[in-house]
C-alpha cells in the first residue's frame, strides 16, 4: 500500500477528492493531511473521513524540523500540495527529494510564481486574452512552480467565460487529473526504486 501525505491550506476539495479516490481501494492511501490554517475547511473534511490532521505554523515549517519529523513518521511514498500556498523550504525539499508534487491552476510555465493562486491566476489568464487554460501538476523544487511537469490538462476559453466559470472548469480538471498524476508519480517512483535508482 502506497502512503500519501497531503498539504492543504483551504477548503480541501482536492484533498477530499484524493481521499475518496484512493482510501479503501487497495493501491494507495491518504494517511494524513497537513494544514497551516486552523480554520481551514480541509480539516473537518479530512476528520470526517477518519484521516489524521496535523496543524503547523510558520516557525514549525521554516525555523525548525518539526514538520519534517512529523511527515517522516508516516513514511510517505508521495507528498501532494493541493491548495497549499507557502513556498516549501529547501531542507524539506531535499529531505523528500523527488517525492513532492504540486497542483497549479494554470498551464505552466505561464501564470506561475509568487502570488499566482486561485482567482489571481484566472484573472491574469483572462486579462492576457489567452485562448486556453488548464491545470499543471509538477515536481516541487526551490522555486515557485518551476519543477518538472508531471501532468497537465486544458480547455478552450469561451468568449463568455469569466473568473467564476474558469474556476469551475478548473475544479473539474483538478478532480479528474490530480488522482491520475498521483498514481503516475507513485508508479514512476516504484519503477525507479525497483531498478535500483534513487529518487
Amino acid at each position: 500500500m502506497k502512503r500519501v501525505v497531503v498539504f492543504a491550506s483551504g477548503s480541501g476539495s482536492n484533498a477530499l477528492n484524493l481521499i475518496e479516490h484512493f482510501n479503501g481501494k487497495g493501491f494507495a492511501e491518504i494517511v494524513s493531511v497537513f494544514c497551516n490554517k486552523p480554520k481551514a475547511g480541509v480539516i473537518q473534511k479530512a476528520l470526517d473521513k477518519q484521516v489524521e490532521v496535523h496543524l503547523f505554523n510558520k516557525a514549525d515549517f521554516y525555523e525548525h524540523t518539526e514538520v519534517i519529523q512529523a511527515v517522516d513518521k508516516h513514511q510517505p511514498d508521495l507528498i501532494v500540495l493541493a491548495g497549499f500556498l507557502w513556498l516549501v523550504p529547501i531542507n524539506f525539499i531535499q529531505h523528500f527529494e523527488g517525492k513532492i508534487i504540486n497542483l497549479h491552476p494554470s498551464l505552466l510555465p505561464k501564470f506561475g510564481g509568487k502570488g499566482m493562486y486561485g482567482h489571481h491566476v484566472h484573472e491574469a489568464v483572462l486579462n492576457s486574452k489567452e485562448k486556453q487554460t488548464g491545470i499543471t501538476v509538477h515536481l516541487v523544487n526551490a522555486e515557485f512552480d518551476k519543477g518538472e511537469i508531471i501532468y497537465s490538462d486544458r480547455f478552450d476559453i469561451e468568449p463568455d467565460d469569466d473568473i467564476a466559470s474558469i474556476e469551475a472548469k478548473i475544479h473539474v480538471l483538478e478532480h479528474k487529473g490530480l488522482p491520475l498524476a498521483v498514481e503516475m508519480m507513485l508508479r514512476r517512483n516504484e519503477k525507479m526504486d525497483n531498478s535500483g535508482s534513487t529518487n
